[in-house]
């Protein structure tokens, strides 16, 4: 299979899968509801939406939610800039699918912020209740201003620490406590992925810029050549 099909075919995956996963979470529990997998206390479904970044991370107030947004949009142009490149270049498959689940990950994002304000009623917080799609009376944020849902949540660790422990003595522990979606998890296996499997492309790169650099250099300094 050609890499340019291997990529819209991981994209499409991902996206599939994260949309799918957020439309029923959102229109099926309240906020705060969900469900242990598989029975254990460790892996757990978990509503939530948060206004900013990956993992439950936020940049503050409207202008900022909007600043993110056109930053993701920008980066996700950049990244399908280099795929293009890379696919051009017939680079290796592994590269090509780290980098197609990185824009996987941020258009499932993008897609909240951009379009689920003004598909979605207002998720109910205090008062129980699910939101729904496409209500009557419309959306509940304008175009980009919307929440991203999350509602993976792995609390590995979950302890009251010890009253000997400096500062935190008899304080909760929790580990791993951000809330996070498929579109998030995407992105850090494909971040995972460039580091661990392709990073001598990288430092290839780098060094073919130093080369030419070099050579460039040298031209300057020696603007003549010997004629036969």
């Amino acid at each position: 299979m050609k890499r340019s099909y291997w990529a819209i075919l991981v994209i499409l995956i991902v996206l599939v899968i994260d949309q799918a996963s957020k439309i029923y979470i959102k229109t099926h529990y309240e906020y705060g509801g969900g469900f242990d997998i598989l029975g254990l206390k460790w892996a757990k479904i978990y509503f939530v939406e948060n206004k900013g970044m990956a993992y439950g991370l936020e940049l503050g107030g409207q202008y900022g939610k909007l600043l993110l947004s056109l930053f993701r949009i920008a980066m996700i142009m950049v990244l399908i800039y280099i795929l293009t490149k890379l696919i051009q270049a017939n680079e290796k498959l592994s590269l090509v699918i780290s980098f197609s689940l990185i824009i996987a990950g941020a258009l499932g994002n993008i897609i909240d912020s951009a379009f689920y304000g003004m598909i979605f009623s207002e998720t109910p917080r205090f008062h129980g209740g699910v939101a729904h799609l496409f209500p009557q009376k419309g959306g509940y944020a304008g175009f980009l201003h919307g929440k991203v849902v999350d509602m993976l949540y792995f609390p590995m660790i979950d302890i009251y620490l010890p009253d000997w422990v400096p500062f935190w003595g008899g304080e909760r522990f929790i580990f791993f406590q951000p809330v996070f979606n498929i579109a998030d998890s995407a992105i850090t296996i494909g971040v995972i992925s460039l580091l661990l499997f392709n990073r001598s492309f990288f430092i290839n790169k780098e060094k073919e810029a130093k080369q030419k650099k070099e050579m460039a250099t040298s031209n300057i300094n020696n603007p003549y050549t010997e004629e036969e």
